[in-house]
This record gives structure tokens, sequence and C-alpha cells, in this order.
């Protein structure tokens, strides 16, 4: 993957790169950038669809499924206000809350109000989402590192 592809990647991360990543300082052209752009969609392609296939097989979860699951056990106390798990998983709120009910449904997390601001509401992750979380890690973790480059 050449540097502008970094550069994309780093610059939409929550935290992302405080300076810009280059190989050789302004010798890439448009057609290199094009080119970087279209392996890193690819490789995204590839690698969503063999999570998908390979979680919803064995694990009966999906990619956003599991990236909230995921959020939720690296949160402390297993909770994330909706409104920021909304933002760290790159859904809408309303696509949060479809995909929150489902998670509900299933027993894998619950909603609580936030003590400290009525409007805002917890995700929080349940002992069997927990568990379902930990067994599915692996999977999602074997994936990535068969798929990604590198």
């Amino acid at each position: 993957m050449i540097a502008s592809a970094i550069n994309v990647l780093a610059n939409t991360s929550i935290t992302g790169y405080s300076a810009a990543v280059s190989a050789v300082p302004g010798v890439e052209s448009p057609a290199d950038v094009v080119a970087a752009w279209r392996n890193m969609t690819a490789c995204h392609a590839a690698i969503t669809a063999a999570l998908e296939r390979e979680l919803g097989d064995r694990h009966a979860l999906g990619v956003s499924d599991f990236e909230v699951l995921d959020r939720l056990a690296e949160s402390p106390d297993r909770k994330c206000r909706s409104q920021d798990l909304a933002e760290s998983v790159h859904l809408s709120q309303s696509a949060l809350s479809r995909l929150v009910d489902r998670l509900v449904k299933n027993s894998l997390v619950e909603r609580c109000a936030c003590d400290d601001d009525r409007r805002g509401i917890y995700v929080v992750l349940t002992p069997g989402g927990l568990d379902r979380h930990r067994e599915a890690a692996v999977t999602h973790r074997e994936v990535l590192a068969r798929h990604l480059p590198a």
C-alpha cells in the first residue's frame, strides 16, 4: 500500500496521525493515488465479505453486530453512550438503534438510561454478549490475519 492510502486510512480514524505519511514526498502521481484507493477498497470489500460469511456462519453475527460488541467489550464498564457508539462504528443513529434492537432481542446488549443526562442512553454488553464476543473475536482476528496484506 502506498503512502497516500495510508494517509486516507489514518485521517479517517478517530485518532488519526498528526503528519502525512510519504514514501517519497511529491513523487506519487494522480494515477498512483487512484490505484491505491482502488486497492484499498477492493481489500476492504474482500475482508468485509469474508467477515460477514464467517461471523454469520459461526456466530450468527454480522460485521456491524460484531463491531458494536467489540467496541463495548473494549469500553470501560462494557458500556458506551449510544451517540458515541454510532460514531465509532460509522453508523447513523437510526441504523445503530435498529442494530441495537436486534442485539437486545438476542440478549447480547441492553439499554440503560444515563444518570447524568436523561436524554442519553447507554448500550451495555450483557454477560451473554461478552461470551458471544469472546468466541467471535477469535474468528474475526483469524479472518483479518488471513486477508490483510502484509
